[in-house]
């Protein structure tokens, strides 16, 4: 029998403290807002550098956030839905996607950490390359 034990289940509010710890990183270069979605905890990186995407004119393009919801913590990662060719991302990071770019987020283990920070790392790289950022 295994005496070793479960990581601690931290509360939500924790793990949103250390994603967006994760993502202010990250800025600059893009540039972090606050409030952009009520009555919720958020903060998101965006460029503000105007951008054409499949012949759309875009006055800025959003990189990551995250929210603070009821059950969950969103994590939004728009490089993989904007970026067809962005880097693959963990199985076990993978699990926990809910839509198109929104990963639900319950429990923040060392290696979902690691994960996030690696696809945070890719995705910022892929939108240096094309000229997004």
């Amino acid at each position: 029998m295994s005496t070793a034990t479960k990581p601690a289940k931290l509360p939500l509010s924790e793990i949103y403290d250390e994603l967006e710890s994760i993502l202010s990183k990250f800025s600059p270069p893009f540039i972090a807002r606050t409030n952009c979605v009520r009555n919720k905890r958020n903060y998101v990186l965006v460029s503000e550098k105007e951008v054409v995407i499949d012949g759309r004119k875009k006055p800025e393009l959003w990189f990551s956030g995250v929210i603070e919801q009821k059950g969950y913590i969103g994590f939004y990662y728009m490089p993989i839905y904007c970026d067809p060719k962005s880097p693959k991302l963990s199985p076990a990071l993978m699990k926990l996607l809910k839509g198109k770019s929104c990963f639900y987020v319950k429990v923040l283990t060392p290696e979902l950490r690691r994960d996030i920070q690696t696809a945070l790392r890719a995705g910022a790289q892929s939108y240096k390359k094309l000229g997004w950022v």
